[in-house]
């Protein structure tokens, strides 16, 4: 099957990744224990979304309506836009993307951007850079379903660009880019470039490993001739 698309993740994939999620993390368990959360449901070792799990749970077995649970989930995730906001104003571009991305979109090739990242950040980010033009379909944590890794936010992706599990890749700089990948048998190329090791993508599922962007091209190229 051809390759017609290529799916990426953001930050540590196309430019560097530079959020401070430990800050992020503190901040958002402070804001949360402020609200009469328990401070010991929360852990510095789990993701946002992970505490956005719990604090949902913890709201529903104490009788809170969905109402009550939507406005404290848009606080925090408010919390997390502004730190994103600020990251995404110190960032730069990973070596050779802007070159690979003009070779992708020479080649025909449907691109996209799926990321945890909030859509204020991410415009910031492709306005800044001028890439808006390379991506014909972006789907932030705001498009309201499930997140990676919840394979469901890569299937949005898909679904949008029309295109078939087996005709896309994924490439990425994170466990999770993999293990969406993996779960629907999308070709999954990870970068060493952002928060994972290579053995951490591939214990996650990467098909692929890739030390520079600038690999893509070559790498697409010998997997549609195979």
């Amino acid at each position: 099957m051809t390759i017609k698309a290529v799916i990426f993740d953001l930050d540590g994939t196309i430019v560097d990744f530079n959020l401070n999620y430990r800050a992020v993390r503190a901040e958002v368990i402070q804001f949360l224990t402020k609200q009469g959360f328990p401070r010991s449901i929360f852990s510095m070792n789990e993701s946002v979304f992970e505490m956005l799990k719990k604090t949902e749970i913890y709201m529903k077995n104490n009788g809170k309506g969905k109402q009550e649970i939507v406005k404290t989930k848009e606080a925090v995730l408010s919390l997390v836009s502004s730190h994103e906001l600020e990251a995404a104003r110190l960032t730069h571009l990973i070596p050779g993307v802007l070159e690979t991305l003009k070779v992708l979109k020479k080649k025909g090739l449907k691109m996209a951007l799926f990321t945890l990242n909030g859509e204020k950040s991410v415009s910031y980010i492709l306005k800044c850079f001028r890439l808006e033009s390379f991506f014909d379909v972006v789907i932030t944590r705001d498009f309201g379903s499930a997140v990676k890794p919840d394979s469901a936010h890569l299937e949005a992706v898909l679904g949008k660009l029309n295109v078939k599990p087996e005709e896309g890749i994924v490439v990425g700089d994170s466990a999770w880019d993999m293990m969406c990948a993996h779960e629907l048998n999308v070709i999954a190329i990870g970068v060493v470039t952002g928060i994972s090791s290579l053995q951490e993508l591939t214990r996650a599922g990467a098909t692929y490993i890739a030390s520079s962007f600038t690999e893509l091209p070559t790498l697409i190229q010998r997997l549609n001739k195979s």
